[in-house]
């Protein structure tokens, strides 16, 4: 039997079977879409936020006071809370409280730190009320030090100066603050901030990250301006420590160096140690592992799917076998091999599961760009950054044609028990049945 003849049969009986063939087919559709759209939109969030980390600066490396055991050397998941915590302004007012404090004497200690190039202490806090004539929104304060932070943010002034000493009641502002009342804020305007007025010095460029004095959402202001906003801040604590470091190729070699300079002068060893040390990359690694976890359990509930579609194919073909026994005699005595005979199945069920492909990712472009047009936001990823429209999905031909191949085997090995049960049939059976 000809391969175009295998074929023909093949679509005359799927045509022939109608609404039954549809039903299995929509098995395989809704299972294809989900695994391209899970599989979508679990690369676009690791991306984005992969790239939004990267903002933070390679080169950062952030000491905080306290130490969990469990999160080790880079942070890990609670360092990462307390981190985000301290740049989002999320944290609450006692959530520190027994912390030990980070000092100018840390300060001192680590700038002698084989591998340091700059230190700088941060001072945050609860968020506070920004104020701007009639209208008002809740921001992060970060207090910065003037003569090192240029060195250190990955930012850039858009407009008007950066801080300097003595900047008591100067302001610099990220690019989204300028933006969020009905009036755009410019350099010199004057706001208030918890009942106090300061006039903005400068303004952002857009980063869309948040950390190392790239929040696009928070407020700069100096040391001294911060600690007026903060009163349980001592006049010699910081809230963390930043550090920037002269040499990527060796993150790990510098911090080790801080953590014997920090042992050394806080008195501490490797298991009373009381300061956490985290990197950018540390928090990248922990959070595109976190994201790809994610991804992988709900790629295997997408699977599920795959799963109950291909078994509505194996019930569907053993139906077919049951009504076409007949025929199947026919060709038999015509002379039909048994490996023909399985060709004809095989095809029949792997033109299911390809037809069902093909549904399955357009369906799932259009979940992606549904889901896209809402604007699905998650730490920053999807809708509206800079007034462009994102998307918080990466498709990848490797991946259609991944979904499409997968989906096609699917149907084909889904048809295969099937087929091997008619090809075994005996002639004279069949032509009886």
């Amino acid at each position: 039997m000809k391969t175009a003849d295998i074929l023909k049969l093949s679509l005359n009986s799927l045509t022939h079977r109608g609404l039954r063939s549809w039903l299995t087919i929509l098995g395989i559709i809704i299972g294809v879409a989900a695994v391209v759209a899970m599989l979508s939109i679990g690369n676009g969030m690791t991306a984005s936020i992969e790239s939004q980390m990267q903002g933070f600066g390679a080169d950062i490396l952030t000491i905080s006071p306290g130490y969990t055991k469990a999160s080790g050397a880079d942070g890990g998941f609670d360092q990462m809370r307390k981190q985000m915590d301290r740049m989002f302004g999320t944290a609450d007012d006692d959530s520190d409280s027994n912390d030990p404090k980070l000092t100018d004497t840390d300060i001192f200690v680590i700038k002698g730190a084989e591998g340091v190039e700059y230190v700088q202490g941060i001072i945050t806090g609860s968020r506070v009320e920004f104020e701007y004539l009639s209208e008002s929104v809740s921001l992060n304060v970060e207090g910065i030090d003037p003569k090192v932070w240029d060195q250190m943010t990955t930012s850039t002034i858009e407009s008007g100066r950066s801080l300097n000493y003595g900047d008591s009641n100067n302001i610099v502002i990220g690019s989204s603050v300028a933006t969020m009342f009905d009036q755009t804020l410019t350099v010199n305007t004057q706001v208030k901030i918890e009942d106090k007025t300061y006039k903005i010095a400068g303004i952002l460029s857009q980063a869309g990250t948040g950390g190392f004095g790239g929040d696009d959402r928070a407020v700069f202001m100096t040391h001294d301006a911060a600690r007026e906003l903060n009163e349980d801040i001592d006049s010699d604590e910081y809230s963390s420590i930043e550090v920037k470091i002269t040499d990527t190729d060796y993150v790990d070699d510098t911090i080790k160096n801080i953590e014997d300079m920090l042992y050394y002068s806080r008195l501490v060893d490797e298991d009373s140690r009381d300061f956490t040390i985290s990197s950018s990359t540390g928090m990248v690694d922990t959070i595109t592992s976190t994201m790809q976890t994610l991804s992988f359990f709900l790629i295997g509930i997408a699977a599920i799917s795959l799963v109950v579609g291909a078994i509505g194919i194996a019930n569907t073909m053993f139906m077919s076998v049951l009504e076409r026994t007949h025929l199947i005699g026919m060709l038999k005595s015509l002379g039909t091999r048994n490996s023909e005979i399985m060709k004809l199945f095989l095809v029949e069920s792997g033109i299911i599961g390809f037809m069902g492909g093909i549904m399955g990712i357009l369906l799932g472009l259009i979940l992606i760009g549904f889901i896209s047009n809402m604007g699905v936001s998650f730490m920053g990823m999807g809708g509206r950054m800079g007034g462009a429209t994102t998307s918080v999905a990466i498709i990848t031909s490797e991946l259609l044609l991944f979904a499409l191949a997968f989906s096609t085997i699917i149907g084909i090995i889904s048809g295969l028990i099937p087929a091997r049960q008619a090809a075994k049939l005996q002639v004279v059976d069949a032509m009886r049945g």
